[in-house]
C-alpha cells in the first residue's frame, strides 16, 4: 500500500474528523479543557487537511505521461516549429 493511497483512505478523512471534533469541543459547555483547546484542535485539523489535500492520488510524473503534440511558445521562438 503506497503513501498516496494511505493518504486518501486515512489521513485526509482523519484530518476532517479532527476539525469536526474541534468544532464540537469548542461549542460544548461541559468540559473546560475541551473548550479551552477547541480552537487549537481545529487549527491542527486544518493544517493536516491542507497538507494532505496537496498530496494527489495520481502517479509521479514520468516521461510516458508527457504528450509530444503540445505546442509550446518557447519552441516557436527558437524556430523549432
Amino acid at each position: 500500500m503506497s503513501f498516496r493511497s494511505l493518504n486518501q483512505k486515512f489521513f485526509l478523512p482523519g484530518s476532517e474528523i479532527v476539525m469536526i471534533f474541534g468544532m464540537v469541543a469548542l461549542c460544548q459547555p461541559w468540559s473546560l479543557l475541551l473548550h479551552r483547546y477547541g480552537l487549537t484542535i481545529i487549527i491542527v485539523g486544518l493544517v493536516g487537511f491542507i497538507i494532505t489535500s496537496h498530496i494527489g492520488p495520481g502517479s509521479i510524473g514520468t516521461d510516458e505521461d508527457v504528450s509530444d503534440d503540445v505546442f509550446d511558445v518557447s519552441d516557436h521562438r527558437e524556430g523549432k516549429a
